[in-house]
């Protein structure tokens, strides 16, 4: 080998070498700057839920009694209301809305303000609920979906307690049993949502932890991030986020400079486990280990300091089972504490 060919290997491992350093020292410096204590902002916080009907019945509860707990003992008066597409039309073309129109009539009653999330990905396992009959002819579905969507808005326009219409349930995100995500099926549902009801904001909504939020943001009239603590992997076990409130001011910024978004709130703040398997089905032992009233405490005062308007918490079916079925109430009466101080 020629001493020139070993100084420009040289020079190419030095330059290597500079560039790990200083990937290396960004790195570090953004992890450093994630984790500086952040403090709660001096605003006032919309606390709200995500409530699915279908997982309340699905761990054993009587899910209009659930569902009136919540409006009821924890004055709940902010609602995401998942639509499940499987359920609201089981044979194609005929609709069954009874369960929505009860959990909407119920919540206008009080005074509640409603998220309705319409799409084929909505919130609780296993993400995507597609009719069987639309399961495996890949046009009609689409096609289907849309026109679903479409009856589903011009049902609820005019019902005083739906506030935003959600489109999607965290797109972006591989995650869940679902189809390959298609940008145009998209982009076509949230249109034919504008173009049915122009006058409710349209939310679009991303990983907290996993994701840029550009591509969700940009979509959005109001984004909504997820934002998940403590979680459980295959391979790895229990895995704590090592980032603080400011990597979520950090990606608000971005989605302000690439996106023209100034408008988000955390659409799914956790506030049950994140366990291998059906949460029900592990000992409260380990059921508890990601998520107790304690923790609980710890993930609001967390997303408080992010400094977005809204909170929407992810596990009030848990806490009423805990409590109906377990005898366990801390959980539902940390929630009361929480929902009960000033907003």
């Amino acid at each position: 080998m020629n001493q020139k060919l070993k100084s420009i290997i040289k020079i190419i491992f030095k330059a290597l070498l500079w560039a790990i350093l200083a990937l290396v020292a960004i790195i570090v410096l953004l992890l450093v700057y994630f984790n500086w204590p952040a403090k709660v902002p001096d605003q006032q916080f919309g606390m709200g839920v995500t409530f699915s009907s279908r997982y309340s019945k699905d761990i054993g509860l009587d899910w209009k009694e659930n569902y009136t707990a919540m409006l009821d003992d924890l004055e709940m008066r902010k609602i995401r209301v998942p639509v499940y597409w499987d359920l609201v039309e089981p044979e194609q073309g005929k609709y069954d809305f009874a369960d929505v129109d009860w959990q909407l009539d119920e919540a206008g009653k009080r005074g509640a303000e409603v998220i309705l999330v319409v799409g084929q990905k909505v919130p609780r396992w296993p993400e995507c609920f597609i009719p069987k009959w639309a399961e495996n002819d890949d046009q009609l579905r689409k096609a289907q979906l849309i026109k679903e969507i479409k009856k589903v808005v011009e049902r609820y326009k005019d019902h005083p307690a739906v506030k935003y219409w959600q489109v999607e349930n965290e797109p972006f995100l591989k995650f869940g049993i679902c189809p390959p995500l298609d940008t145009t099926l998209l982009d076509s549902e949230i249109s034919m949502v504008r173009y049915t009801d122009p006058s409710r904001p349209v939310i679009v909504t991303d990983s907290g932890e996993l994701s840029l939020w550009v591509q969700a943001a940009k979509r959005a009239d109001i984004f909504g991030t997820t934002m998940y603590r403590t979680i459980w992997k295959k391979g790895v076990g229990y895995f704590e986020y090592p980032i603080g409130p400011r990597f979520f001011q950090f990606k608000h910024w971005l989605i302000k400079t690439f996106a023209h978004q100034d408008k988000a709130i955390v659409i799914e703040l956790q506030g049950e486990p994140w366990i291998a398997g059906w949460t029900v089905s592990r000992p409260l032992e380990e059921q508890y280990a990601s998520m107790n009233p304690d923790q609980l405490k710890e993930n609001v005062e967390f997303a408080k300091k992010t400094g977005f308007s809204d909170i929407y918490v992810w596990g009030v079916e848990w806490w009423y089972w805990l409590k109906k079925t377990q005898n366990d109430p801390s959980l539902w009466d940390t929630a009361k504490e929480i929902y009960r101080l000033p907003k």
